[in-house]
């Protein structure tokens, strides 16, 4: 069983709870269209709902693509964490290890080399790395991840790469999310071709538990979780407003639950 305490963070299914690299996924069937996009144009949008695998499938889907070359595809995500996960998975599926194909970079922490190629990065330092080279010299791809999240860096990151696809007609821009409207994100990018994914459906049973006003919220969920884990099989995903809750809450679930098996 695992214990994923997390920030409410948008971050697809294959990251929390990874199939192994062989499993399909609901994204494989729109990779062919999108790949087909990419071939005729420079930009594309490809909307998913969580869990169809777009974070740790399209990455590696592009590197096969002719008009790639040697070039490296950098993908955008809104979070650290959200970043290094997606890395972790990526080199997973290839069996490699984070920083030879598949590397991050984000603040004060980096894992890359001469032989990556797929790079997945925070906003903040996509936005630092076009400042450094407007023309993203040696990128093939740009990928903007979670797009729906919209944020300050994430829109100045899309206007400056669109930029620099105005000087090279050889630099891709995907912009991929699970909520967006895709109409209007693809005529921000030229009218460029919209490509989706259905994923799949599971069924959801809500159940509310009363909080008690007097108690520590760490306290409650800690209770509502080993309730759940009790009562049914699976994982589960804690949603909690910050860094400190989730600190807590690990705490006292610590020795009550199986640690997150690797």
């Amino acid at each position: 069983m695992t214990i994923a305490a997390l920030q409410q963070f948008n971050i697809d299914k294959d990251l929390t709870r990874s199939p192994a690299p062989t499993d399909a996924l609901p994204i494989d069937d729109a990779l062919p269209g999108l790949l087909a996009a990419l071939a005729a144009g420079p930009f594309a949008v490809l909307v998913a709902p969580p869990g169809a695998g777009k974070t740790t499938r399209v990455p590696l889907a592009l590197l096969a693509a002719p008009w790639r070359g040697d070039g490296r595809i950098v993908m955008l995500e809104p979070r650290r964490l959200a970043a290094r996960a997606a890395a972790r998975r990526m080199a997973q599926t290839l069996g490699e290890s984070v920083g030879d194909t598949v590397g991050y970079r984000v603040r004060l922490d980096a894992k890359v080399s001469k032989a990556t190629r797929v790079e997945v990065v925070t906003e903040g330092v996509f936005t630092r790395m076009l400042l450094d080279d407007p023309e993203l010299k040696g990128i093939a791809a740009v990928i903007f991840d979670e797009f729906h999240e919209r944020s300050l860096d994430g829109d100045l990151g899309l206007a400056l790469a669109l930029d620099a696809a105005a000087l090279r007609d050889d630099l891709r821009v995907l912009v991929m999310s699970a909520t967006i409207d895709g109409a209007r994100v693809a005529r921000l990018l030229d009218n460029a071709p919209v490509v989706e994914s259905l994923g799949r459906a599971f069924p959801v049973e809500t159940r509310h538990v009363d909080r008690d006003p007097l108690a520590r919220l760490e306290d409650q969920v800690a209770s509502a979780v080993i309730a759940a884990l009790r009562t049914d099989p699976g994982s589960v995903l804690v949603f909690l407003p910050g860094q400190a809750e989730i600190r807590r809450t690990a705490e006292r679930l610590a020795g009550r639950c199986q640690p997150m098996s690797r």
